[in-house]
């Protein structure tokens, strides 16, 4: 059974309904199993401390999934047109597990939602790729290729998955937005077996 990690920062749950879809796609595939995971948010109060364990969701990842996982597919909000501080808390936690390899030669990708079609989605995308591609990770994106991408009017990028959320983050997730998080799901899915053959 290939493990496919989906670590995602949801403020205001845009990306973790997205991150449902993703899952969809990844388990479309045969052998293949979504193991969702989120981070707590940091605070500008250093007393300020989460519990071990959220009140609702999805469990806080570990070292260890990292390490356990087949293939990554990170999922943040667009803050300012990069990743979103509690993952990239995350990942400066994370030299331990570069340093042994522990997600080298493995699929990766990403996922975004912004309150607007210009709120710097693609540029939010390729930001979470950096530390994905410095752990060695094989980047997987959207083709053109078989989809929607060239005709889509709300989320979607060759980069990865998108959503568009509004300024009051009440858009629902677009048939086509599912159908891209699908597709993203899928596409790492099926390079884990891959890669997993190598």
């Amino acid at each position: 059974m290939k493990k496919i990690l989906i670590l995602y920062y949801s403020r205001h749950g845009s990306i973790a309904a997205l991150s449902r879809y993703v899952a969809q796609g990844v388990e479309s595939v045969e052998q293949c199993e979504a193991i969702l995971r989120t981070v707590p948010s940091v605070s500008s109060v250093c007393e300020a401390v989460e519990g071990d364990i959220p009140s609702s969701g999805d469990i806080y990842a570990s070292a260890d999934d990292l390490a356990d996982c087949d293939g990554l597919i990170l999922g943040s909000p667009t803050r300012f047109g990069t990743i979103a501080s509690p993952l990239k808390y995350f990942f400066d936690q994370t030299a331990p597990q570069w340093l042994a390899g522990a997600l080298c030669d493995k699929p990766g990708a990403t996922f975004t939602s912004s309150s607007s079609m210009h709120g710097g989605q693609e540029s939010t995308l390729l930001s979470m790729m950096l530390p994905l591609i410095h752990h060695g990770m094989v980047m997987v994106g959207i083709p053109f290729a078989g989809t929607n991408l060239s005709h889509t009017i709300d989320g979607g990028t060759p980069y990865g998955a998108s959503h568009i959320s509004g300024g009051d983050n009440s858009s629902e997730i677009t048939a086509d937005e599912k159908t891209f998080a699908q597709i993203l799901g899928r596409r790492v899915a099926n390079c884990s077996r891959v890669l997993g053959k190598l």
